[in-house]
């Protein structure tokens, strides 16, 4: 087989970069959302979707699948999980329950992959010739006696075409669901005062703009020539995540050691039962009597020095004897706090960037996404009410 030449640019390392980072994000997202099924675990799935199609579009593009031919193609069912995701995704933040039928949403992915076996099983020759194929290259094709039985009735030439019709529907679709949810608070998609609504709107946004790239790319290029397009724009999609979910991580409310690594699970812990009880006692008694968790700097460490006991045995502690992490107890004593507060004459007369910080939190944002998880309400909903 004909060496073909490795195409880098800066399209290329823009393209692996978002591959990478949506990788990155896509695994956090997950681990940190399985448990409880959240939206958050749709755009996880999602992000790593569109991370592995765009590997694959960067092997094509640098001319590196031709010297891993066993990964020609690979991605292609994973077209006909992109919409499927979407809508559970927004479905499940309008208020949608989940459960085991929305697994048919993945029969078009489970059909179109079953096919694909039969190419994934051909021989390297075909692989190769059907690479220069996607790429419009200027190469010879090899010749070879051995039929071809890698499409046997010819409908693979259509997968983007399929691809864009899936994704089309369930556009449709979920655009219809916005608009009901809009018109029952008596608002539009446009002018909605609410803000799970006007991120689900902009989520939206990017989702539609991606379907008219593909559009525009598939009926402007031939094959695949144009993909990178898609690839570029899904980067930026990828990247701005990332700084969404860096600008809002609990990281930023707490004071860590410099390169603090992750406590470790306690199978070695030499503590005993009694120990544990002393040390619940002690974190109890900073907690609730001492307030502890008002200073803005509160953190694992600091909280262990308080109480003369290591950082390794008090989250073992809160994690067994609280069935909590640090953080998590941490957010529960502030947002009880701040409810207090808040039901006071002088809570109606602060700011809800003043109660935030009466209570530790340096952002009010921080205070409002803390305060929604265990009250379901804003700090100014649950004021007024």
């Amino acid at each position: 087989m004909q060496d073909v030449p490795i195409h880098i640019n800066f399209i290329a390392l823009v393209i692996f970069l978002g591959v990478v980072f949506g990788i990155y994000i896509s695994y956090f997202l997950i681990r940190k959302s399985v448990s409880n099924s959240s939206p958050n675990l749709y755009m996880g799935v999602l992000i790593l979707i569109l991370s592995l199609i765009m590997f694959e579009g960067w092997l094509n593009y640098t001319g590196y699948i031709f010297q891993l031919l066993w990964l020609t193609n690979f991605s292609e069912p994973l077209n006909f999980v992109i919409a499927p995701l979407i809508y559970l995704f927004m479905t499940s933040q309008l208020g949608d329950k989940r459960d085991k039928k929305d697994m048919l949403h993945f029969i078009p992915f489970i059909l179109w992959l079953g096919y694909c076996m039969l190419f994934f099983f051909q021989e390297d020759i075909f692989k190769y010739n059907d690479s220069i194929g996607v790429m419009n290259l200027e190469i010879p094709r090899l010749q070879t006696s051995k039929p071809y039985t890698g499409d046997p009735i010819g409908i693979r030439d259509y997968v983007n075409f399929a691809t864009i019709i899936h994704i089309l529907i369930y556009i449709s679709i979920v655009t219809m669901r916005l608009i009901t949810s809009t018109k029952k608070r008596g608002e539009t998609i446009f002018n909605t005062k609410s803000n799970p609504l006007k991120s689900l709107r902009n989520s939206f946004y990017h989702f539609l703009i991606i379907t008219i790239i593909l559009i525009f790319v598939k009926s402007t290029f031939e094959s695949d020539v144009g993909d990178y397009l898609i690839f570029l724009y899904i980067s930026f999609m990828v990247f701005l995540t990332s700084c969404q979910i860096m600008n809002t991580s609990k990281y930023y409310d707490n004071v860590s050691s410099f390169l603090e690594g992750p406590v470790l699970k306690y199978e070695k812990s030499s503590l005993i039962e009694a120990d544990k009880t002393i040390i619940l006692e002690a974190i109890n008694i900073q907690m609730r009597h001492e307030k502890f968790f008002v200073k803005s700097t509160a953190s694992l460490t600091g909280l262990a020095k308080t109480i003369n006991q290591s950082s390794h045995h008090v989250s073992q502690v809160i994690n067994e004897q609280m069935n909590q992490s640090f953080f998590e107890m941490l957010a529960f004593y502030r947002i009880e706090e701040a409810k207090s507060i808040l039901k006071t004459d002088l809570g109606k007369k602060l700011t809800i960037e003043e109660v935030a910080e009466r209570v530790g939190y340096n952002s009010k944002s921080a205070f409002n996404t803390a305060f929604k998880k265990f009250t379901a309400q804003t700090p100014s909903i649950y004021r007024d009410s």
